[in-house]
């Protein structure tokens, strides 16, 4: 069997990019012996699964002024409304006596978007606030999904715009600053000691006190947990089924609500997924290489654009964290450094392009030794993606963190491999490693809508995680169909037209677009 080149797949997608909304499904074509042409779109459901509009709503406000100013976003399109509610959550859905919390809600729509069109969910998980995701997308250049229908982002719990976690309180101190320094200003702990000794030993006082912090709720705050709460949004519509985008590690919240609630899906996009039910080592890597490929496409482009960081942008680069890492830019720690490095090249701001050069003049500036743009930079990655929050979730999503030892030999091996993020993002598994074990969440039992993944090129907040989020659904009969984003970002739904020109007939038919197709960079 033969099938058609890249090429053409490219033009089935995306011939209709500029050319406004459209909800007709793409089909490519494969050529069978005897020249006859079947479709490679996923199953068409016999009934497809009715997206519903919600039957009661929440009490919204409108907050697109302050959202924009606070997340320090352009104004985006003429008449874009953001609306912001809390949802009330219970704790411990199977014991309402545990009480309750409020999850920060944000739903976004444009003058044109039709008052009748059912809403798609948005999370993003652990990775950063769902809000600030999709008040990314809202004000970005690229609003094809916005005009046919509205999005509505929920927070995770104790991230963004849902209640807070706060660990430290008056008696207690979390060691942040060190956490986000990898503690290269503070070792070595003890005679002998090293860097791995130094990370454990603090990811041990942040999981002391994170836990004390949330007793008796402190295994509540897991991707099994936040899919209920996604639930709880569905309830308080008073619908049947819900529409999904999961993006980055929301694929985790994504797997557990298909696991939970499979028949309650009408829609379900993973875009740009995280590496699905493995160790955490192995999801790491996957992080670490699409870290060092989307710093590749940076430094090409910043090439290309003459950037301040001259003709070898990579190798500059590459020379500065080199010497964050021998304590050469004052207090700005190397794993700071690639913290507002990942923060860049993987905003989910659609205006990034446009700030390719600014970037480079904020690492060539501290090249030469003025800091202080880069600690603004870094400043506002920690506040986006380091919260005591994202901490907990991240370390109750994972599972087989590493010992010291095994830390050790991946420092060396991705130091070769990745020489650039290897090192810092071998050792940050470490944090985590004292965080109480919980069994791996269950993987769905059962079949549920057909689903379609987007794949990025270049991923630096999810890394290359497509194949094994989709092989969890097709082990149980889930029709999936991925289609690849040929840039570099995350997610693909915020840079992309195309992609979002695909999720678009996606939402609006229930039928899958092309296997295999793809989206231009």
């Amino acid at each position: 069997m033969r099938t058609l080149g890249l090429a053409a797949v490219v033009i089935a997608l995306c011939t209709a990019c500029g050319a406004g909304p459209s909800v007709r499904p793409d089909v490519a074509i494969v050529e069978q012996p005897g020249n006859a042409p079947t479709s490679t779109s996923g199953e068409v459901p016999d009934v497809a699964p009715e997206l519903p509009v919600p039957v009661h709503d929440l009490a919204w406000r409108d907050c697109t002024a302050e959202t924009v100013e606070t997340l320090g976003l352009p104004p985006g399109p003429g008449g874009l409304v953001l609306d912001c509610a809390d949802l009330v959550a219970p704790v411990d859905p199977g014991q309402p006596s545990h009480g309750t919390f409020d999850v920060g809600v944000l739903r976004a729509r444009l003058p044109q978007t039709p008052a009748d069109a059912a809403p798609l969910v948005l999370t993003t998980g652990a990775d950063r606030a769902s809000t600030e995701t999709l008040a990314a997308l809202a004000t970005g250049p690229a609003s094809t999904l916005l005009a046919t229908r509205p999005v509505v982002a929920v927070d995770r719990r104790g991230i963004g715009t849902s209640t807070a976690i706060e660990c430290a309180d008056g008696t207690t101190t979390m060691p942040r600053q060190a956490m986000i320094d990898l503690g290269q200003f503070t070792r070595p702990p003890a005679r002998g000691g090293d860097a791995a000794d130094t990370v454990l030993a603090l990811g041990r006082d942040a999981t002391t006190t994170c836990t004390d912090f949330l007793q008796p709720h402190e295994l509540s705050f897991d991707a099994p947990h936040a899919a209920e709460d996604l639930d709880a949004l569905r309830v308080a519509w008073g619908v049947d089924r819900i529409g999904l985008i999961a993006a980055g590690s929301g694929v985790d919240v994504a797997l557990a609500y298909a696991t939970a609630h499979p028949t309650s899906l009408a829609r379900l996009v993973l875009d740009s997924p995280s590496v699905v039910r493995t160790d955490a080592a192995t999801t790491a890597e996957a992080v670490v290489r699409g870290r060092q490929a989307a710093l590749a496409s940076y430094a090409r482009q910043c090439a290309a654009l003459q950037c301040s960081l001259g003709p070898d942008p990579l190798g500059a680069i590459t020379d500065l964290v080199d010497r964050a890492r021998r304590s050469e830019l004052g207090s700005v720690s190397s794993n700071a450094v690639l913290l507002a490095i990942t923060d860049f090249v993987g905003s989910p701001r659609g205006d990034v392009q446009a700030g390719i050069r600014e970037f480079s003049d904020v690492l060539a500036s501290a090249a030469a030794g003025d800091t202080g743009p880069l600690q603004g930079r870094v400043d506002s990655a920690v506040a986006a993606t380091r919260s005591d929050g994202q901490f907990v979730a991240r370390c109750s999503d994972g599972h087989q963190w590493p010992t010291p030892g095994r830390v050790r030999e991946l420092m060396a091996d991705w130091g070769e491999r990745y020489p650039v993020f290897g090192p810092e993002g071998a050792l940050e598994l470490l944090l985590c490693a004292s965080w109480p074990t919980t069994a791996q969440a269950p993987a769905p039992g059962t079949a549920t809508v057909a689903t379609m993944a987007v794949a990025g090129a270049a991923d630096p907040v999810s890394g290359d995680g497509a194949g094994s989020a989709t092989g969890v659904l097709a082990a149980v009969g889930t029709p999936t169909a991925t289609v690849a984003w040929l840039g570099s970002g995350h997610p693909a739904l915020t840079h992309s037209d195309c992609v979002q020109l695909a999720v678009v007939g996606y939402a609006a038919s229930a039928v899958l677009p092309p296997d295999g197709g793809a989206c231009p960079g």
